[in-house]
């Protein structure tokens, strides 16, 4: 098991929770969700004293992906996304998302192909493509570290909207019933908006379930 540390900021206005976790031996760092505000994103990384190595994307929605080319191009590093989630990406190519922000297209540079494990920042991490709140959704699983991301697919007692283009509500529960809530109970969740949570506690307390 690496040393880690997790930093959090709410960026952008619909406050969503982008994430730095920092192996504390190597200083190496991810970050998670880049979407909006790179200053405040920068100054969570400096706060760290980190490196950070990848951006690593749950999902193609705006809010979560505002910040990413500013970020990647700050510490030129790659961006890791679903190969599903081309789709919706392919939207930033079209201006339709210029009054949110996003003028320029937003691509990843490595795009996972089912469930990989990556091994990044000294870290083992496996990723659980999550559809339901979009196609290409994935939850990143820190395995020695017991750590979750879920984006929008799991939040503290509630569940990502299925009511957008590519959601469905029987895919979502599906998603977080076969592959999340088979991980250890007290695997910590940090979602893409709100307050963390663990496995254990949904699996008992969650409205959807």
């Amino acid at each position: 098991m690496s040393n880690y540390k997790v930093e959090q900021r709410m960026v952008g206005p619909i406050m969503e929770n982008c994430y730095l976790i920092v192996n504390t031996d190597t200083k190496e760092a991810l970050i998670i969700d880049p979407g909006a505000e790179a200053g405040k994103i920068k100054g969570m990384v400096d706060k760290c004293e980190a490196k950070p190595v990848a951006i690593l994307l749950t999902h193609g929605h705006y809010d979560h992906i505002g910040a990413v080319n500013e970020i990647k191009r700050m510490y030129d590093i790659p961006v890791y996304v679903h190969e599903t989630e081309d789709e919706l990406l392919e939207e930033t190519k079209t201006g339709q998302l210029r009054y949110m922000g996003i003028t320029e297209p937003v691509e990843g540079d490595e795009r996972l192909h089912g469930e990989p494990e990556l091994n990044l920042a000294g870290f083992s991490i496996k990723v659980f493509h999550t559809p339901g709140h979009t196609k290409g959704g994935v939850c990143y699983y820190f395995k020695n570290e017991g750590v979750l991301f879920s984006g929008d697919t799991l939040f503290r007692g509630s569940v990502g909207r299925t009511d957008f283009p590519g959601g469905s509500m029987s895919e979502l529960v599906h998603s977080i019933e076969d592959k999340l809530f088979t991980l250890p109970e007290d695997t910590k969740v940090y979602p893409g908006h709100e307050g963390e949570t663990s496995i254990g506690f949904e699996k008992v307390y969650n409205p959807f379930f």
